[in-house]
């Protein structure tokens, strides 16, 4: 609708001019209440809000950190038991090792032993016998 058109409508309708005025002067009268009325977010808030809500945030802050401390200690425990296990295996395989070892030399020896007869064990009392004869 053009300005034109607007104009003859008001010029034409009084009882409509009338209510348009009247509404435009109930809206700058609320506006201007509105305005004019205190704003309760510039008040400053209330000691004890803040302390609730500065409590909040401290327990709350505690809380993660111990959550997180938690967390980290856990994961060094199982590090340290980790690096026990993986030393007591050690150890074992080490003893293991040894004991093989010892067997090793054990039979070696007795490997040794039994080369180093001049006699085979059969043959061994007429060994004695020769022996014995060589010393009359």
């Amino acid at each position: 609708m053009s300005t034109s058109e607007r104009d003859e409508l008001l010029d034409d309708d009084p009882v409509l001019n009338e209510a348009l005025r009247n509404f435009r002067s109930s809206v700058c009268a609320w506006s201007e209440a509105v305005y004019a009325r205190p704003r309760t977010a510039l008040k400053a808030a209330p000691r004890r809000r803040v302390w609730r809500l500065a409590t909040g945030w401290a327990l709350g802050c505690a809380l993660i950190a111990g959550a997180v401390s938690g967390g980290l200690y856990e994961r060094h425990h199982r590090q340290e038991l980790a690096r026990i296990a993986a030393t007591r295996a050690a150890e074992h395989e080490r003893q293991i090792t040894a004991q093989r070892a010892s067997e090793e030399e054990e039979l070696l020896a007795r490997v040794d032993s039994d080369v180093s007869r001049e006699v085979p064990s059969a043959m061994e009392p007429l060994a004695q016998l020769m022996t014995g004869d060589e010393i009359r």
